[in-house]
């Protein structure tokens, strides 16, 4: 058998104020740099992707894999058209020199919006369809946040979607994708399909399968109805920050026949609708925040999320609520990070550990937001290359640029050059800061770090400072989404 693969992957925030051009797609932070060809399987090699998981299965079973090409950016406002086309260009002229094929697999985010599609995995599909014809099976892994549309499902023979928010089941997610590629390509057949769509957004904080009401969706709700004669069944919670006309949960189902197909679809979609009020939960402005968890005594960290700046939704990482929070409770012993700020950092650089300094951090990119201009002290510097090392980054090979430590009145603020959620404690390793030694931990991410930092914290706090990575879509102003679509107010405490 012999299989072409590729990805092409953003998350895109409508509502965000910087876009994904080609030269983000150029560049490895966590995830690997844009590649084509042979050199794709030593750049995915032991990283925790859905393309690697895929390219594991396939070549266990023996099958010749073909490389495409594999790229991502950090999640920002719409992917330019320059990049899309630029990069979907290399994929289908890749694709055209393959030769003889068997199978595609395509490793996909699902809640790609380009500067003129709404629909960037759509598009994409159809292209490749258009260029391997109707028999060859293409099989399409999507995060747990796609924003699944009708083009993805006609266009894709089977769709599989991760299962766990942390993500920390992405290779895993390919492999199953995969596999299903195999079974169509030896079997010599094609499943049914039946595609729902949810009538709520749900909020990103409440998609979280560590808890109720995800966690038991995915769990013994998914596994219940995931029995044979089903061939597969997936939910997205969707990313509910992206003003298109197909923005929300979905279901995607696959079956011997299409009734079988349905029955799956149909009972998983009236398990979604039955858990909409639970998708919700408390939720602090910066200073409650702060003084909740300077109120607990504990020997292990009170981790608060600044969500509402969380590089892997769209926010800048550079927002200063929270730091402007700490330093108003005089909040020492605490850290913060990680913040977006290469100029900070080249300053930290030169100034070199151990000495003192004028600073301005962050504040540089969201609209309404000022730097917090202090004096402050250089406690470390680092080159930003380094493993990572929890549940959902360990192997990635991150590649921040400069990075820096500061001390700034008894606060700490770990600060990068390229943006990254803070999800994984060898981020403020890398700098010397432990973790588990700071009282109070502010991280700049949704919910991801809860796969490496919830283990190590007394509680979790969820602060909404501002930023666009906004924690009640029902404060936004929605142009595209699809009338009846319910926005679930949040209270803020």
């Amino acid at each position: 058998m012999r299989v072409a693969l590729g990805g092409f992957q953003h998350e895109t925030n409508t509502f965000a104020p910087l876009k994904a051009t080609y030269r983000d797609f150029e560049q490895a932070d966590a995830w690997p740099k844009l590649t084509a060809g042979d050199e794709l399987w030593d750049e995915i090699a032991g990283v925790n992707i859905p393309i690697a998981g895929a390219a594991d299965l396939l070549r266990s079973r023996g099958a010749e894999l073909y490389g495409l090409c594999w790229s991502s950016a950090s999640p920002s406002a719409h992917v330019t058209e320059d990049a899309f086309e630029r990069i979907s260009a290399l994929m289908l002229s890749r694709l055209k020199e393959a030769g003889p094929l068997d199978a595609v697999y395509l490793d996909l985010h699902g809640a790609m919006v380009c500067e003129h599609l709404q629909d960037g995995e759509g598009e994409l599909l159809r292209r490749v369809r258009a260029v391997v014809g109707p028999k060859i099976p293409i099989a399409v892994s999507l995060d747990l946040h796609a924003n699944v549309t009708p083009e993805m499902v006609e266009h894709a023979d089977v769709i599989e979607i991760y299962r766990h928010y942390p993500h920390t089941d992405m290779a895993e997610t390919g492999s199953r994708t995969a596999a299903h590629l195999t079974a169509m390509v030896n079997e010599g057949r094609r499943y049914a399909k039946a595609f729902r769509q949810a009538e709520f957004l749900i909020p990103l904080n409440w998609g979280c399968t560590f808890h109720a009401p995800a966690q038991d969706l995915y769990g013994a709700g998914l596994t219940s109805l995931l029995v044979d004669p089903v061939a597969s069944l997936s939910f997205a919670v969707g990313f509910p920050l992206a003003d298109i006309h197909h923005c929300g949960p979905a279901i995607v189902a696959y079956g011997p026949n299409q009734a079988v197909a349905d029955q799956a679809a149909d009972a998983m979609i009236g398990l979604v609708h039955a858990a909409e009020k639970d998708f919700a939960g408390k939720i602090f402005d910066p200073v409650s925040s702060v003084r909740e968890a300077r109120s607990r005594a504990s020997s292990r960290p009170i981790v608060i999320a600044d969500t509402q700046d969380n590089p892997g939704g769209g926010g800048p990482g550079d927002t200063t609520g929270m730091l402007r929070a700490l330093l108003q409770e005089k909040a020492v012993g605490s850290l913060i990070g990680v913040f977006t700020d290469p100029e900070t950092a080249e300053a930290a650089h030169f100034a070199g550990p151990g000495s003192r300094m004028k600073a301005q951090i962050g504040g540089k990119y969201f609209p309404g937001d000022t730097p917090v201009e202090m004096e402050v002290g250089v406690l470390s510097i680092g080159d930003g290359v380094f493993k990572g090392t929890g549940p959902m980054w360990g192997g990635a090979n991150f590649q921040l640029g400069q990075m820096a430590l500061l001390d700034c009145n008894g606060v700490k603020v770990a600060i990068a050059s390229k943006p990254m959620q803070a999800g994984d404690q060898a981020m403020f390793r890398h700098l010397g800061a432990e973790p588990t030694e700071h009282h109070t931990v502010v991280v700049k991410s949704s919910v991801h770090f809860r796969a490496d930092f919830q283990p190590i914290a007394e509680q979790v706090l969820i602060a909404a400072a501002p930023g666009p990575v906004y924690a009640d879509p029902a404060t936004l102003d929605w142009y595209n989404l699809r009338p009846g679509i319910r926005k679930k107010p949040m209270q803020v405490s």
